[in-house]
């Protein structure tokens, strides 16, 4: 697994030994309990997850906690607009924020996740493209759009090197996820624009959307987001809660 989900699921395991003294099916009961009063849904899953793995893995009498069960929402939400990502865009370009401005870019051009994009290098720009390799030794390929590629040949930052990481930030190391994260909260409140909108994923998601309506093909798209289900990649087809507000809005007069 990841460094990242390594780093998880060492957590959640500690986290039930800092509050119960040893792993029972009673205790396991109150963990869960524990988690459903402190954290989000998704939060409680990822450490049941872990504590399940945990068990299979130490081959532990106790039984698995069963994951809760998350009603899927039928709308979109917190994906920043298209609209918005041009006006960020032109700003960024204007203010010199060049990094950022071709950070955004790539994000909202490939789907790429936050955690593959700092992994880049400038040799990927100029192959067009980017071999990632995830669990079970599967690989998925980043295309970079040739009108993209024309836009990184013009900066002077991106021409001046010939290897290395793409993204540096202002000391010249290579840019990290918590740094991107910080980076476009500032920028959110620099612009005027929604801060719950402003985080590396929402890019993704920009890009998915524009995908499906652009193309229509859900299973390129999946294989492009590296979904491993379809199902996963289905939730693009679903408008925004305010897209269906002006819809029924508009649609609505009785």
């Amino acid at each position: 697994m990841s460094d990242n989900t390594i780093c998880v699921y060492r957590y959640a395991v500690e986290q039930f030994y800092r509050l119960y003294p040893q792993l029972t099916s009673r205790n396991l009961q109150l963990y869960k309990v524990y988690l459903l009063e402190h954290y989000k849904p998704q939060t409680v899953n990822l450490r049941l997850r872990a504590i399940n793995c945990f068990i299979e893995d130490k081959k532990l009498r106790s039984s698995p906690a069963p994951m809760i069960r998350i009603q899927q929402k039928t709308w979109l939400d917190k994906i920043i607009s298209q609209a918005d990502y041009e006006y960020l865009k032109q700003r960024l370009l204007e203010d010199e924020e060049m990094v950022y401005y071709f950070l955004v870019r790539l994000m909202a051009a490939t789907g790429v996740r936050v955690s593959e994009l700092v992994t880049f290098q400038v040799g990927d720009v100029h192959c067009g493209f980017k071999d990632l390799y995830s669990k079970g030794d599967k690989m998925r390929r980043i295309y970079i759009p040739s009108n993209l590629r024309k836009a990184f040949f013009k900066w002077d930052d991106f021409t001046a090197r010939t290897d290395g990481a793409l993204f540096l930030n202002r000391f010249g190391a290579p840019i990290t996820p918590s740094g991107i994260r910080s980076r476009l909260k500032t920028f959110a409140v620099r612009y005027g624009l929604d801060p719950e909108v402003m985080y590396p994923h929402s890019f993704r998601h920009r890009f998915a959307k524009n995908f499906i309506e652009a193309c229509g093909d859900i299973s390129l798209l999946a294989d492009l987001l590296g979904h491993e289900s379809i199902e996963t990649t289905r939730i693009y087809l679903r408008r925004s809660s305010a897209e269906q507000y002006r819809i029924v809005n508009k649609v609505v007069d009785w």
